[in-house]
């Protein structure tokens, strides 16, 4: 289906902390109201290349910048020689400016006024209890500034999506995430084959398979003429691709698989404890990042060293040296070994060599045995895991999450 309008997001001029980026937040409420994003731009303070992304086509792009410092001088410079405007002092700026400092017992300083300066014609996005943005508009294009911060989800919902809907004619944009794990890309798509491609949609809905760390990803677009009527469409849809996922779908959006390992364990009364090797506590790191999981998560064991695995998790000797570290006796001697230790129904064992050394013809780089252990079932499987030593950490725990998941829904 043709697309009548689409958005970018410009970040410039400032660093973003990775476990807050203000673009998803942003990008969600463009694409929620009908208007896909097409990109997400990073410039630093390179006014030219800012000018540059700023003139790129689409129908509404987002400007992310600090109000102050360099990244809010070179938006107000670039994307006046972008319109043709000039900077101008605007009042109402100022007197919203004015307003902020003194809600925070400040003065409005000398330097500060120059945030007032902004292009001819450009309107003032007021945004209550923080740094206001502003709008400038063309004939057939928009530009939005905010500051990301405090006051950015309420710039969200009172400016970005209310305009973003209107210039997208009304068209509602439904979406949901559908995520998978433990399969490749291509059995997703074979699969799904009827759903994907240029004649693959259904109605209004559009499939799309992304590849992501660990993970498949299938992604679902309906518009409607309204939210709800794109979102009835969307749900039907996802309905009959999740039957056809079976087992390898997961969950949706932001849900993790930790998130859902924490479900299935709670579901279930089990408590949890994990042994690692190679992952260094990236396994334990994951599971207790969601908040309550102590309710399910027993203890965490590292062990890098045979010695460690002897004298804290009964590995035997004669496992180590016949099979080695890296094998399935070792990995399930290390399941069974943290079970016990922890007193828990449930556990993970991870050993491997995650490189960029330590790899053999036989026991190449990347070569990952897994334990995993629910009620008294104990089973170790061996990956081929490929990339730098972080990346083949996170495919070893994701697996691990994985396999616990589905050992998980087969012990109903």
């Amino acid at each position: 289906m043709a697309v009548t309008a689409t958005a970018r997001v410009i970040v410039a001029g400032m660093a973003l902390d990775g476990s807050d980026d203000p673009t998803s937040a942003v990008a969600t409420a463009l694409m929620s109201a009908g208007m896909p994003v097409t990109a997400r731009v990073l410039i630093e303070d390179d006014e030219a290349a800012l000018e540059a992304a700023l003139l790129a086509p689409c129908d509404v792009t987002v400007i992310l910048a600090g109000a102050g410092g360099s990244g809010g001088d070179i938006v107000r410079r670039a994307l006046a020689r972008a319109t043709g405007a000039r900077l101008m002092l605007s009042e109402r700026m100022r007197s919203e400016l004015g307003a902020l400092a003194a809600r925070r017992d400040r003065p409005l300083s000398r330097r500060s006024e120059r945030l007032a300066l902004i292009p001819q014609g450009a309107s003032v996005l007021t945004i209550e209890n923080a740094e206001p943005g502003w709008l400038v508009e063309t004939r057939d294009r928009a530009w939005i500034v905010l500051t990301p911060g405090a006051g950015l989800a309420r710039a969200i919902e009172q400016h970005v999506t209310p305009y973003a809907r209107a210039r997208a004619a009304g068209r509602a944009l439904a979406i949901t995430t559908l995520r998978t794990a433990g399969v490749d890309p291509g059995e997703i798509e074979e699969r799904l084959g009827e759903w994907l491609g240029p004649g693959g949609a259904v109605g209004d809905v559009e499939v799309s398979t992304l590849p992501a760390s660990g993970e498949v990803w299938v992604r679902l677009r309906a518009r409607g003429p309204s939210e709800g009527a794109a979102s009835d469409a969307l749900a039907g849809v996802a309905t009959k691709i999740i039957e056809r996922l079976g087992d390898d779908y997961f969950g949706r959006d932001d849900e993790t698989l930790e998130r859902v390992v924490g479900r299935l364990l709670t579901e279930r009364g089990m408590m949890v404890s994990v042994a690692e090797s190679c992952t260094g506590g990236l396994l334990g790191h994951r599971i207790t990042s969601i908040a309550g999981s102590s309710a399910y998560f027993e203890r965490g064991v590292m062990v890098y060293t045979n010695r460690a695995k002897h004298e804290l998790l009964g590995v035997a000797n004669e496992v180590l040296t016949t099979h080695g570290a890296v094998s399935g006796p070792c990995a399930e001697a290390m399941v069974r070994g943290v079970c016990r230790l922890g007193g828990s129904a449930c556990g993970l064992a991870v050993t491997g060599i995650a490189g960029p050394s330590g790899g053999t013809p036989t026991m190449p780089v990347g070569s990952v045995w897994i334990g995993v252990a629910v009620a008294e079932e104990v089973e170790a499987r061996r990956f081929l895991f490929e990339g730098d030593r972080a990346s083949i950490k996170w495919q070893s725990a994701q697996r691990a999450l994985d396999l616990l998941r589905r050992a998980l829904l087969a012990n109903r």
